[in-house]
């Protein structure tokens, strides 16, 4: 059955809560965390573009983490701010479509990114003489377009799956965005294409990463135990710390949402573990990098410092 066939039009976003003091409670504290999302990583892409110290692959994938980010907060937590604002819950279909397509490419991308950044610094670990000629800015700026190239084409794929089911009667999604799982439920048409793709080909695009990840880490724990001074090895830890974190807290947030039994599975804790990964971590992530980089703290300073100085 086609899109054009299905009888609603719209669906409810039913958030997180239903009381009204902690409606108003939770508004606060989303604008407050979107907010810190926007200003952090807008701060991080600001220190990196103006200070030519910083002009380097693991900065510029940075960047590009830091730009993912904010379009991942922005995809969600815009609307559930104004559906509070307007006193209503509706999003239309294609309204959910456009949302659920940028969180699949989003969060793709996301992936692609820390995966590319690991071996970033597998590079600089295990092979730092050939880190210049190895990390060119051909091969970076590659490596980040073939990631938008993939995760577009994978959440279009997954986007045209969701468009061609039909919802019957049915149209409340017991969140504040659009979850391709509860989405599949909702539909009364075949969803096993769907669950299919979702996980061989999804589950193949979310896999291949974080396998690559894992290689690097290896990789870079082998050549750090290495290293014959504890101060050497701690120096060489130190330059993967952050990016360790990062990517600990987006799959572990992951992890227990989708790839938990079922069995274990509550609502609440899916919508807190969701909430981690769709809004606390893209806040998180700009504060993991500048809390342990000296040359990102002082990059930062100077470029505030900067735009206060010049008003």
């Amino acid at each position: 059955m086609r899109g054009t066939n299905q009888s609603v039009s719209e669906f409810l976003l039913l958030g997180l809560s239903r009381q009204p003091q902690q409606q108003r409670l939770l508004f606060l504290l989303f604008l407050i965390m979107y907010l810190a999302t926007v200003l952090g990583n807008l701060l991080i892409i600001l220190a990196i573009s103006t200070d030519s110290r910083l002009h380097t692959p693991m900065y510029f994938f940075l960047s590009n983490l830091s730009l993912v980010d904010i379009c991942f907060s922005s995809t969600t937590v815009p609307k559930m701010l104004a559906n509070h604002i307007l006193g209503t819950q509706t999003i239309s279909f294609s309204g959910c479509l456009t949302q659920m397509y940028f969180l699949f490419g989003l969060t793709d991308m996301d992936n692609f990114l820390l995966a590319v950044m690991a071996y970033d610094r597998f590079v600089a670990v295990c092979h730092p003489l050939h880190y210049t000629t190895k990390m060119t800015h051909r091969l970076c700026v590659l490596l980040v377009v073939g990631s938008w190239v993939i995760a577009n084409l994978n959440a279009l794929l997954h986007t045209l799956l969701m468009a061609r089911l039909s919802f019957c009667a049915d149209n409340a999604i017991p969140h504040f965005f659009c979850d391709v799982t509860l989405l599949l439920r909702l539909s009364c048409s075949d969803t096993h294409l769907n669950e299919l793709m979702i996980l061989t080909e999804g589950a193949l695009i979310m896999i291949t990463p974080f396998v690559c990840i894992l290689a690097s880490y290896i990789h870079i724990t082998c050549a750090v135990l290495r290293v014959p001074s504890a101060r050497g090895r701690w120096k060489a830890f130190s330059t993967c710390s952050c990016h360790l974190a990062v990517v600990s807290l987006f799959y572990g947030t992951i992890i227990a949402v989708y790839f938990n039994p079922s069995s274990s599975h509550s609502a609440e804790k899916d919508t807190a573990a969701t909430v981690l990964y769709t809004v606390v971590t893209p806040m998180l992530n700009p504060f993991i990098y500048s809390l342990r980089n000296r040359d990102l703290k002082g990059a930062l300073r100077k470029a505030v410092g900067g735009r206060i100085g010049s008003y």
